[in-house]
């Protein structure tokens, strides 16, 4: 398994590294022992690339980078490093140069859009007794609460930063939509995927949490990546 290449993943919005728990051990099942989870800040754009960058140039060798959600702006944004072999999206916005997340959604507006609200201090907050529905509805309503109460919440701002240089242009990409999603709409993602032109593209009739709900199925998709990279 020494040839197989680092694997770092990058979270998005309204959650931690440890969205990623399930993929990781199932990753763990496949072999992949050189895991790594950024915890971004969610402060701004240009924050986030820097903390990912920090941790891929860390890496002594070749890494595989994956994001979900906002975490694909993220590696879209910083992922043009020499040691980054792929890029795999996972519910995950993929930003052309000029292009943001937000406004990406408001152009093609997710289901459950008006659940997102910022407060005072201009963080952006899905409704709590919103988020099962909007965010996870396929994982159990336990599992929905916890998310809920622990979720991360972004600066406004960063919502609305532009891509300048999108790093899928230059670097092999895999791409997984989920066709249940709210938070991102599915022909958002399926039009980020076509231009993208990756080398595969699943689809899984998932919430927007689908690395929570289908792992399985989502470590197979970046376990492929990482062989194929």
């Amino acid at each position: 398994m020494a040839d197989l290449p680092a694997i770092v993943l990058v979270h998005g919005f309204w959650g931690g590294a440890a969205h990623w728990t399930k993929v990781i051990l199932e990753l763990k099942r496949r072999g992949h022992t050189d895991l790594h989870a950024v915890e971004n800040p969610l402060t701004s754009l240009a924050d986030d690339a820097e903390r990912t960058r920090k941790m891929v140039q860390q890496i002594d060798g070749p890494v595989l980078l994956v994001g979900h959600s906002y975490g694909g702006a993220v590696l879209t944004e910083m992922g043009d490093l020499p040691n980054v072999t792929g890029l795999v999206y996972v519910a995950a916005f993929a930003p052309d140069a000029g292009e943001s997340p937000g406004q990406l959604s408001q152009d093609v507006p997710p289901a459950a859009f008006a659940n997102i609200v910022p407060d005072s201090d201009g963080y952006l907050w899905i409704k709590p007794e919103k988020y099962h529905e909007s965010f996870c509805h396929d994982l159990t309503e336990d599992e929905g609460f916890v998310l809920a109460v622990t979720q991360k919440a972004p600066l406004g701002e960063t919502f609305g930063t532009p891509i300048t240089d999108p790093a899928w242009r230059r670097k092999p990409s895999w791409y997984q939509v989920s066709t249940e999603d709210r938070m991102i709409n599915p022909e958002n993602q399926y039009a980020m995927s076509r231009r993208m032109n990756p080398r595969r593209t699943i689809e899984l009739d998932a919430s927007h949490a689908s690395l929570a709900s289908r792992p399985v199925e989502v470590a197979d998709l970046v376990d492929t990546a990482a062989r194929e990279s």
